[in-house]
C-alpha cells in the first residue's frame, strides 16, 4: 500500500530563506517550502496565496525588482532561475520535474521515475496571466508570454509567444 506524508504547512520567516532582499513584500497566504533553497532579490513583490515550492534538489533564485501575482506555483526540483525586472502574471505555474513514461507493463506513473529539468526566466520577461512554463524552457531576455500559453520549448529573446503549445507570433 503507498504512504504519503505531509510537505509541511509552508508557513516561514523571511529569515529562514537562503537569502532575502530588501524591501520583499509577501501577502497574505503566501508559502514557502523548503525556504533554505529559496534566494530573493531586493525589491521582489509576491502576491497574495502563491506558493514557492523549494526542493532539496533544486535551488530558486529571484531576481531583484520583479513582481510575481497572486495564486502562482513555482515547483524548483530542477532549479528555478528568474531574472531581474521580471512580471509573472496571476496564476502562473513554473514546473521543473515530471514523471518519466515506461510505457505499458511499466509502473503507474505515479511510481514511476522523476525526471528534472531546470527552468531560466531571463531579465525582462512578462509572463501572461495563467501561463505554464514546462520543465528544461529558457526563456530569453525580454520575451512576452501571453495569457493561458503553455511553454513547452525555448523562446528566444525579445519574442511574443502565445498559445498552446507557446509558439513565436511576432518579435518586439
Amino acid at each position: 500500500m503507498r504512504r504519503f506524508s505531509t510537505h509541511g504547512t509552508g508557513r516561514f520567516a523571511p529569515g529562514e530563506l537562503g537569502a532575502v532582499g530588501q524591501n520583499v513584500v509577501f501577502e497574505e497566504g503566501v508559502l514557502v517550502f523548503h525556504p533554505a533553497t529559496v534566494f530573493i532579490g531586493d525589491n521582489v513583490y509576491v502576491g497574495h496565496r502563491a506558493i514557492l515550492k523549494g526542493h532539496h534538489g533544486g535551488r530558486m533564485e529571484i531576481g531583484s525588482d520583479t513582481w510575481i501575482g497572486q495564486e502562482c506555483f513555482f515547483h524548483s526540483a530542477g532549479g528555478i532561475a528568474i531574472g531581474r525586472c521580471v512580471g509573472v502574471g496571476p496564476g502562473v505555474k513554473i514546473l521543473t520535474s515530471s514523471h518519466r513514461d515506461m510505457g505499458r507493463g511499466g509502473p503507474p506513473l505515479l511510481d514511476s521515475p522523476v525526471d528534472t529539468a531546470p527552468v531560466v526566466i531571463e531579465d525582462e520577461c512578462d509572463i501572461g496571466i495563467g501561463a505554464i512554463v514546462l520543465p528544461g524552457v529558457r526563456i530569453g531576455r525580454g520575451t512576452q508570454v501571453g495569457a493561458g500559453a503553455v511553454v513547452a520549448a525555448d523562446l528566444p529573446p525579445f519574442s511574443v509567444a502565445a498559445g498552446v503549445p507557446a509558439r513565436v507570433i511576432r518579435t518586439r
